[in-house]
């Protein structure tokens, strides 16, 4: 259709030209965060209307600066895999048209300096297979700028794509998580070396934490790797049931990913009894659900092991040991300051304004323990979502008390309620407490460039519509144990080498910089 005719920026600007950054004046917000050494002070913005082309806005104060996008072509083009945002094996060009080479959605970041080069990792999460890019911040010369650090596996067998990512400091691996069904899903590992190489360019699986629907991937202080699973969600009259866990691993020895134990988190109700998968599918409108959705509550958590059955399959061993399903869980992160005693997660929901099942709009939980290696806890709902702010998936704090959650709502929740993603910046308590909600400030419009919004109205059928926000990541690149997320307090204000990027998928596939006036990134 002509009036979908692809005018994005990538048609734009063309191969060997720079982007522009999308920045636009921000409007004023009725509240605004707290003042504080390593806080970030913004006016809010109002979200974009779900109709035709709009441009991200950010607060004013932010401006963002493409380091990557989907024509960019790959250093080491490997087979199909030529281009940063796009897989070619099918044949298909670079242009809309029926034949469109698959969109191959460049997903979360992990930045990271070895010797003294700075450098985004991220896995990527469609197309018919995966793979694993690195851009080179400090390459001026944007043909020479993205590499392809892996697209085969160990064992010879299909490359999964991939959503989560993280850097394992005690194995010297990027983590990276596959957000499948049994025996699909799960986490593989990628080496590199002390300049930030590829070892080998090999994925190897690893199955000692099990095959599930993973996307958040965190390590702790300990060595433990955290797993935060989306498998969906099975939809009921009015929504769709909880039926995804969160995970922790305990290697055998820190440096070894082989062998140790698999559990997932187990939530008890206040007379003791334990809430189980078969409870919440029998009953989706749970008291308990809305509960954990309420302010003011807490409940008692233990960490059950698991017994990987057939398919090494994750979810079926916790569903079996009586862990505690929810709706949608997507990322986690712990809080700085807190010794890792703090972890944060999201929970999506049902994305649909229609559903009458409590907990539709999902909202973000935080589980409290006195080390991360502590078998006990207590989890408390930190923000509860509503129709305005629901879909939260990615997660990463901007500071010690501030808490970025980014949407991904999807076309259809867009439509009803029409408006486009968005990214929140929610003020916590500094003293951890949640009886009532936090403030929360846009700090994030997000646009849909030409290619998002043909691929909205006239897709041919393999590639997504709207734009979504993901891979909302802030680190100093210390890729030592010390720089382990979590480990130190973020500071994006000042002059810092802390430096916060996030990634557009579908569309044009951009990756972009975010940075704060006056702040130093050199």
């Amino acid at each position: 259709m002509k009036q979908h005719k692809k005018l994005g920026l990538v048609g734009a600007v063309g191969l060997g030209l720079g982007l522009a950054a999308f920045v636009a004046a921000a409007m004023p917000a009725t509240a605004q965060t707290e003042s504080g050494s390593d806080a970030l002070n913004l006016n809010g913005v109002a979200a974009n209307s779900a109709f035709g082309v709009q441009s991200n806005v950010l607060a004013s104060g932010l401006t963002e600066s493409a380091v990557a996008y989907g024509q960019l072509p790959l250093v080491n083009a490997h087979g199909g895999i030529t281009n940063y945002g796009y897989n070619t094996s099918n044949g298909g060009p670079l242009t809309q048209n029926p034949k469109e080479a698959f969109k191959s959605e460049p997903d979360k970041n992990v930045y990271l300096v070895f010797g003294g080069k700075h450098y985004l990792f991220q896995g990527h999460e469609g197309a018919p297979a995966g793979y694993v890019t690195r851009i080179n911040l400090d390459e001026p010369n944007l043909t020479k700028r993205v590499t392809l650090i892996s697209d085969t596996r160990t064992d010879g067998v299909a490359v999964p794509t991939f959503d989560g990512i993280t850097w394992d400091p005690f194995t010297n691996q990027l983590l990276l998580t596959a957000e499948a069904s049994a025996p699909t899903g799960g986490v593989f590992a990628v080496s590199l070396d002390a300049n930030g190489d590829a070892v080998d360019g090999k994925l190897k699986p690893l199955p000692a934490l099990g095959s599930g629907g993973y996307e958040g991937v965190q390590n702790d202080s300990a060595g433990n790797v955290w797993l935060v699973e989306d498998i969906g969600g099975s939809g009921v009259s009015g929504g769709k049931k909880p039926n995804s866990y969160v995970y922790r691993f305990t290697p055998k020895t820190p440096t070894d990913l082989s062998t140790g134990t698999l559990e997932a988190l187990q939530v008890s109700r206040n007379d003791g009894t334990p809430v189980t998968a078969q409870q919440l599918s029998a009953n989706p409108s749970d008291p308990f659900i809305t509960d954990l959705h309420t302010y003011g509550t807490s409940f008692a958590t233990r960490w059950v092991p698991l017994t990987l059955g057939a398919n090494n399959g994750a979810t079926a061993a916790a569903a079996t040991a009586g862990a505690t399903p929810f709706k949608r869980p997507e990322n986690g992160v712990f809080r700085p300051g807190t010794n890792f005693g703090e972890f944060y997660f999201t929970e999506t929901g049902d994305t649909n304004k229609d559903s009458a099942l409590p907990g539709a709009f999902g909202g973000v939980f935080k589980l409290s323990q006195k080390s991360p290696t502590a078998s006990t806890g207590t989890l408390t709902p930190a923000y509860v979502g509503d129709l305005q702010h629901t879909g939260l998936d990615n997660i990463q704090f901007a500071s010690k008390d501030q808490l970025l959650v980014v949407e991904d709502a999807g076309d259809a929740l867009h439509t009803q309620r029409n408006a486009l993603d968005s990214g929140y910046l929610i003020e916590l308590k500094k003293d951890g407490s949640s009886k009532k909600a936090p403030s929360i400030v846009r700090w994030l419009a997000e646009g849909r460039d030409a290619s998002a919004t043909y691929d909205h109205y006239t897709s041919p059928g393999y590639n997504d519509g709207d734009k979504e926000i993901t891979g909302i990541h802030v680190s100093n690149g210390d890729s030592s144990t010390a720089g382990i997320l979590g480990a130190q307090v973020p500071q994006l204000t000042g002059a810092t080498t802390w430096r916060a990027f996030w990634t557009q998928q579908h569309g044009d596939n951009i990756t972009w910089e975010v940075k704060v006036a006056s702040g130093d990134k050199s």
